[in-house]
């Protein structure tokens, strides 16, 4: 398991970051950029889209995922997630419960990194298994 460079965890932060501009918030203000690293060095971006009747919202993270797997890719290193009000990065934004179980889909816990930032000098990194211990996936179907 490698783990996250400065160089790899900058470049993360600032695709994730250029994507708050893309964000479709106008009910929360709340805006969310992701940013999706495969193992073959692709980064598959996206932002929070929200919807007026709420439950057909979509977060950043789900975006950026769902983006790879339709393009096919399948295996992934690590994602960063910003956010804040009005796209102001003034804390750590972590993924929600139901990203976290897609990250649990297509990731191994043990080894996929979470990185949360406010900027380039100003991040955390975990693994999954830290945001979502006892996680259900697909190994629990065999």
């Amino acid at each position: 398991m490698q783990e996250m460079t400065r160089e790899k965890a900058r470049r993360l932060i600032e695709a994730a970051s250029a994507q708050l501009k893309y964000s479709y918030a106008p009910y929360s203000d709340f805006r969310v950029g992701a940013a999706l690293l495969a193992r073959d060095g692709r980064v598959y971006t996206g932002c929070n889209i929200e919807n007026a009747a709420y439950g057909p919202s979509n977060c950043a993270e789900r975006t950026a995922f769902f983006k790879a797997v339709s393009e096919g890719a399948r295996d992934f290193e690590a994602i960063c997630v910003v956010g804040g009000k009005a796209g102001r990065l003034t804390s750590y934004t972590p993924p929600c419960g139901v990203c976290r179980q897609v990250m649990m889909e297509f990731c191994n816990p043990e080894e996929f990194q979470v990185i949360l930032a406010t900027g380039t000098e100003d991040y955390k990194t975990y693994r999954l298994k830290e945001l979502l211990p006892l996680g259900f996936g697909p190994g629990n179907l065999t």
